[in-house]
């Protein structure tokens, strides 16, 4: 698909605020390389490309392996990850895959087992931010695979 619109570059108000949002998240205490395997994961569940070229660089970027890359749609069934990591990647299918459906207790339950209050608040947020970004993305197309890792990632 070409790109309809550029809705990153119009200066829009509300995509402003979806970028402080994930810019809050990232400066959260949750682990910045946990969150890119968490908006990868996300992505692939929407199927959106432009975000799985952008969050396969930064992974790559800040070390990650391409095992657990190219496994964490898997993650259930690998010993690689961490039960924190299991954990917070169930919180985000499950609040990506609502359907209408509430979440359940037992996700929640697994999830508070490892993280704080404020940290489950802030990997909602950044549940929230990844999909939202995937569709725009999708609504509006996005060049696929122009993105770059910028040199202070590294």
């Amino acid at each position: 698909m070409s790109q309809r619109i550029n809705a990153f570059a119009m200066g829009n108000k509300a995509i402003n605020a979806l970028h402080n949002m994930g810019f809050q998240v990232q400066n959260s205490s949750l682990d910045n390389t946990f969150l890119e395997l968490l908006y990868f994961r996300v992505s692939q569940m929407n199927g959106c490309a432009f975000c799985l070229d952008m969050h396969s660089k930064e992974l790559r970027a800040k070390g990650e392996t391409e095992q657990r890359i190219f496994l964490v749609s898997a993650w259930r069934e690998c010993s690689f990850y961490t039960e924190k990591e299991k954990a917070g990647l169930l919180w985000a299918e499950s609040l990506t895959a609502l359907q209408g459906k509430e979440v359940p207790d037992d996700v929640y339950s697994q999830v508070s087992h490892y993280f704080s209050e404020t940290e489950i608040v802030d990997l909602t947020m950044a549940v929230i931010a990844i999909n939202s970004y995937n569709r725009i993305n999708i609504a509006f197309g996005a060049e696929v695979g122009t993105y770059q890792v910028p040199e202070k990632a590294h």
